[in-house]
C-alpha cells in the first residue's frame, strides 16, 4: 500500500460521460431521492459485485468506482498500478423502506471470500482487497458486528481470519463509463467473484438510516 505521499497525483476534473442506469434506468449521481441510503463495498472485481447489488430488492442504483485511497479522480489504470491506494468498490443506493443496510452486508459477506487479503481468486493487487468503508456511525457498528458473527461461521467451515478492511468512506470516485454494469452491457464478460458458500446469519428486517 502506497503513502499519501508516495500517491499518485490524480486531477481535480471528476469522471465525466455517465448515464443513467443500463438495468435500473435510474441516476448514476447524486441527488439521490429522500429516504435513500449509500453503502460502499469492496469485493475484487467490482464489474460482478455490482450486478450482485443491482439484483437486489429495493435498490435505486449501483455503480462502479474507487475508494479507500489517496488519489482524486483516479483512472483504471492509476489505481491497477497500486500507486493510489484505492480498491475497487461498488456504490450501492437503496430504499432505506424496502430494505436494509444489513441485508446490504449479507449480500457482501456471501458474495466473495473475504479471508484472501490482497487478492480474490485469481486477481490479485491491492485493488482487489476486501472492504467495507462505512458511510455513517450505525453502518460502522454494523458492519463491526457482522464481521464477528460471519466470522464464527466460516471458522466453523475451517476458513482462516477475515482480512476485510472496515474504515470510514472518504470520497467514492466513479469509475469510467465502460464499467459501468459492465456486466449488463457485456453479458458475456470476465467476473472472477466467488463466495466461500457459508451463510452470514443476519436479519433482513427493515430499519432507518442514521
Amino acid at each position: 500500500m502506497p503513502t499519501s505521499d508516495a500517491a499518485l497525483s490524480g486531477r481535480d476534473a471528476p469522471m465525466s460521460g455517465l448515464g443513467d442506469h443500463l438495468v435500473l434506468g435510474t441516476p448514476l449521481t447524486p441527488p439521490f431521492p429522500d429516504g435513500t441510503e449509500q453503502a460502499i463495498f469492496g469485493m475484487g472485481c467490482f464489474w460482478g459485485a455490482e450486478r450482485l447489488f443491482w439484483e437486489a430488492a429495493g435498490m435505486f442504483t449501483t455503480a462502479a468506482g474507487y475508494a479507500g485511497g489517496f488519489t482524486p479522480n483516479p483512472s483504471y489504470q492509476e489505481v491497477c498500478s497500486g500507486r493510489t491506494g484505492h480498491t475497487e468498490v461498488v456504490l450501492a443506493a437503496f430504499d432505506s423502506s424496502e430494505t436494509t443496510y444489513e441485508e446490504m452486508l449479507r449480500i457482501f459477506w456471501e458474495g466473495h471470500d473475504p479471508t484472501q487479503g490482497m487478492r480474490q481468486g485469481n486477481d490479485v493487487g491491492t485493488q482487489y482487497r476486501s472492504a467495507i468503508l462505512w458511510t455513517s456511525d450505525a453502518q460502522r457498528d454494523a458492519a463491526l458486528a457482522s464481521r464477528e458473527r460471519f466470522q464464527a461461521e466460516l471458522t466453523r467451515s475451517r476458513y482462516g481470519s477475515i482480512t476485510t478492511e472496515i474504515a470510514e468512506a472518504g470520497t467514492f470516485f466513479y469509475a469510467e463509463p465502460y464499467h459501468q454494469q459492465y456486466l449488463a452491457a457485456n453479458p458475456s464478460g470476465y467476473c472472477g467473484l466467488g463466495g466461500t458458500g457459508v451463510s452470514c446469519p443476519i436479519g433482513t428486517g427493515v430499519q432507518s438510516a442514521s
